[in-house]
């Protein structure tokens, strides 16, 4: 959670306030920006730290507010980074109820930002750092009659079975109350199904006041505190209906009982009032456990971290709790354990099961030298890692976290149904009073009308309308991080099912990504001279080519020299200076630029691109070398990949920075029409541009660094998750496995999750468009209107719930 900073500032007092500094490039601009935070009114004093990018500020906290102070470094040219702040929030009832919560949170001074989802029962806010406090937010919702409550970062299983041993604790309390509104509620329920068989049994009417007393105002009291909690903050929610439709019927029933005693048997309406709260409730505990299937995905990725890892210190294995692993530490993994941490493997041999990981069902071989992810399940060896990647930058808790960021957001389409929601409940009373004066001035009793508004109010629900989308976008999003596709926002949800061009890059996505030498042609001089040159050349780049050149050198035994004065050009090649000669190693444009003549090596390269082989040019001191061919293999899945994706009407285009006849042939095995080599990376990115402008919405994959700017300029930007940080940073989807089929499956949840929601959202509208009506023309009775508000939010996250079964078609 983010650091806590005071924002209380009592009348006539000073308060010190440190901002962080955003966009200072020297101590230059540290003066400018003191002056023009002393020019300030209620400022006093100022300290600006260039080396620490923070500013100290002193204020007068009754003229002016650490939010005011932030704003005066904006004008000033710079900026106070936004914080974070990500809180569950217990005690929403309805979507009425998380429109409330924005809105409080909204008006906390300093708070740019305030997100509340329903579904998940968290809120996320975004205020300049150090101008807001989390206590001030709590402060905030508890207000309203909410209860925000921390969020522990990089919790560990322990903490999430606490909470989950909470959650489980509310839902046994919510069966118990269940079952005591039921108990005393069945019995009323007999007598009307008496009464319609015309078996004449009947309560007498203290009878039915007996057991309808206790449901009101034991079994409802929950809808009486959230009731009151809204409207003490001046708003209104599902509770408030509910209480005013019993609290009517109820009412209605206790004055005729008390004003004609027993004759007022056959005209109560106690069991309407005790049959709605029942109702409600059933409805409510299905929501709850409902709504604890959508987050299921997410919680089996929690489960995966252990507590405890055994690390070895002076021989010994010492178990320590996982928070206390630090990089470099020496892991032991015993056959059926958790890895505690991403690490590499030192000692020792065995199959990892990484499913819930990367979606791959089969275990993975892994041996000495290989790396590991935390969360994967050893196997039957025994495995000694070093721990490379701890905490929050471990590999599993950026994908909780990726996965947590996705579930949080909102659609587009929610923010019109939080709109709708901020108004439901005054509309609804509105029509209730209506529908009351309606029957009364159309000649009907004050009885008809008081049962048609009591039904107008209980039917109304704005449950169904808070949980359509974000049901949906939690189950969605769960399902493909089972299947190994990691969606990083609602926004590459909306824009992938929307997709109708791909653009593939061709090394680590079509193909491995893991090319070796398997030709060469010397042009002049020796060999093995030549291949000595060109590893240590390569030594200063990470291109899997130059990984290929250096694997040659070990495999021929020749000694590698150091070079010097390294130089590499992106999409073209490396140069640079071993024992004293200069070194070029390249593609064909790259030598050209240099003024190298290749004549005599043309030929041979050319043959090799037909066969969708890579030329890699080498010249020293100015004259062409040697011409190797490197042969990276197309993936067994890449065509089927394709074929998926013509399958869902989107058309694939190849890039790449190879030679344009590789880049042919390679598109020729794989079924791809639209090929282009020899494209530099931010080229790729003109590619995006170009499609753009012909109306398509383009997504692009790809895997390297020289992607990362058509990753960022492509509507959804896909990254294969072996592939650099940089590409998985900029890209809105990361497959888990370097498996290019799931590219088409991340377009098809995608559009699934798409068809829920509009699903979703026509129930909702459609039960409470055709639902109200019906109730107030008093076609509905009180009871089947609480029948039908209890289904309804049911059905919406029954619905949403079928996500789980989605699977990946990868054939």
């Amino acid at each position: 959670m983010s650091p806590m900073h005071d924002t209380s500032y009592p009348a006539t007092a000073t308060q010190s306030v440190r901002l962080p500094i955003d966009g200072m490039t020297c101590s230059a601009c540290a003066t400018r920006l003191e002056k023009a935070l002393n020019r300030v009114p209620g400022i006093k004093s100022v300290s600006v730290n260039f080396a620490l990018e923070q500013a100290d500020v002193q204020v007068d906290s009754a003229q002016i507010s650490p939010t005011d102070v932030a704003a005066a470094v904006g004008r000033a040219g710079f900026a106070v980074p936004d914080e974070e702040f990500v809180f569950a929030l217990d005690g929403m009832t309805c979507a009425a109820c998380a429109a409330l919560s924005e809105k409080v949170l909204s008006r906390v001074p300093g708070v740019s930002i305030a997100e509340v989802n329903f579904a998940i029962e968290c809120a996320t806010v975004l205020a300049p750092q150090g101008t807001v406090s989390f206590a001030a937010l709590s402060d905030a919702v508890a207000n309203a009659g909410f209860t925000a409550r921390a969020l522990t970062p990089g919790k560990n299983a322990t903490v999430e079975n606490a909470q989950e041993e909470r959650r489980q604790k509310s839902l046994l309390k919510d069966y118990l109350i269940l079952a005591f509104s039921i108990l005393l509620t069945a019995p009323l329920i007999a007598q009307m199904g008496a009464h319609f068989t015309g078996a004449g049994f009947h309560f007498s009417p203290w009878t039915e006041f007996s057991l309808a007393l206790p449901v009101q105002l034991i079994a409802g009291s929950r809808f009486y505190v959230g009731a009151y909690k809204v409207l003490r903050a001046g708003s209104g929610n599902m509770d408030v209906l509910v209480v005013m439709g019993t609290s009517a019927a109820f009412g209605y029933s206790f004055y005729l009982l008390m004003a004609l005693g027993d004759a007022s048997a056959g005209q109560l309406y106690f069991e309407a009032s005790a049959v709605i709260i029942t109702l409600v409730l059933f409805g409510k505990v299905l929501e709850a456990r409902a709504k604890r299937g959508t987050t299921a995905a997410i919680r089996a990725l929690m489960d995966l971290r252990p507590d405890v890892a055994g690390i070895k210190r002076e021989g010994d294995i010492v178990e320590v709790p996982v928070d206390q692993v630090r990089e470099g530490d020496m892991i032991v993994v015993r056959p059926g354990e958790k890895v505690p941490v991403d690490g590499e493997v030192e000692d020792g041999s065995s199959d990892l099961d990484e499913t819930l990981l990367t979606g791959e069902s089969l275990p993975v071989s892994k041996a000495i030298g290989d790396s590991v992810t935390g969360g994967a399940i050893n196997g039957t060896g025994l495995l000694t890692l070093r721990a490379t990647q701890i905490g929050e930058d471990s590999t599993l808790a950026r994908i909780i976290r990726l996965v947590e960021n996705a579930q949080s957001g909102k659609a587009p389409a929610q923010r019109l149904v939080d709109r709708v929601g901020a108004v439901f409940v005054p509309i609804v009373i509105a029509i209730a009073t209506v529908t009351f004066l309606g029957w009364l001035v159309s000649g009907g009793t004050f009885e008809q009308g008081l049962i048609a508004a009591v039904s107008v109010l209980v039917i109304a629900c704005p449950c169904a309308l808070g949980l359509a989308t974000p049901t949906a976008i939690v189950t969605g999003t769960g399902a493909a991080a089972k299947a190994g596709i990691l969606i990083k926002d609602v926004e590459a949800l909306e824009w992938a099912h929307r997709v109708d061009t791909v653009i593939f890059d061709k090394t680590g996505t079509l193909t491995e990504g893991h090319p070796a030498v398997v030709d060469h042609l010397m042009i002049s001089g020796d060999e093995r001279e030549a291949i000595g040159l060109a590893a240590a050349v390569q030594h200063g780049s990470e291109h899997p080519l130059a990984k290929a050149m250096i694997t040659l050198a070990d495999v021929r035994g020749v000694a590698v020299g150091t070079v010097s004065d390294f130089q590499s050009t992106t999409g073209r090649g490396v140069a640079g200076r071993v024992d004293g000669r200069s070194v070029l190693l390249g593609n064909r444009a790259f030598m050209e630029e240099s003024h190298v003549a290749l004549i005599d090596g043309i030929a041979k390269a050319e043959a090799w691109e037909r066969e969708s082989r890579t030329a890699v040019w080498m010249a020293v001191d100015g004259f062409l070398v040697a011409v190797f061919a490197l042969d990276d293999p197309v993936r067994d899945e890449a065509k089927a990949a394709v074929d998926a994706l013509r399958r869902l009407g989107i058309d694939s285009h190849l890039l790449s920075g190879d030679a344009p006849a590789v880049a042919a042939a390679v598109a020729k095995i794989v079924g791809i029409d639209h090929a282009r080599g020899g494209v530099r990376p931010e080229d790729k990115a003109g590619a995006v541009t170009q499609l753009h402008e012909s109306d398509h919405v383009v997504a692009m994959i790809g895997d390297g660094i020289n992607d990362a700017p058509a990753l960022a300029a492509a509507d959804v930007g896909i990254a294969m998750g072996t592939g650099t940080d940089v590409a998985m940073e900029t890209a809105a989807v990361t497959l888990m496995r370097p498996d290019p089929r799931l590219v088409a499956a991340a377009f098809g949840i995608s559009r699934a999750t798409w068809r829920k929601i509009q699903q979703n959202l026509f129930w909702a509208f459609f039960y409470n468009v055709i639902g109200i009506p019906l109730a107030a023309l008093g076609y509905l009775s009180p009871e089947a209107a609480g029948a039908a508000m209890a289904l309804s939010s049911v059905s919406v996250v029954a619905n949403a719930l079928l996500l789980r079964r989605w699977r990946p078609q990868l054939n």
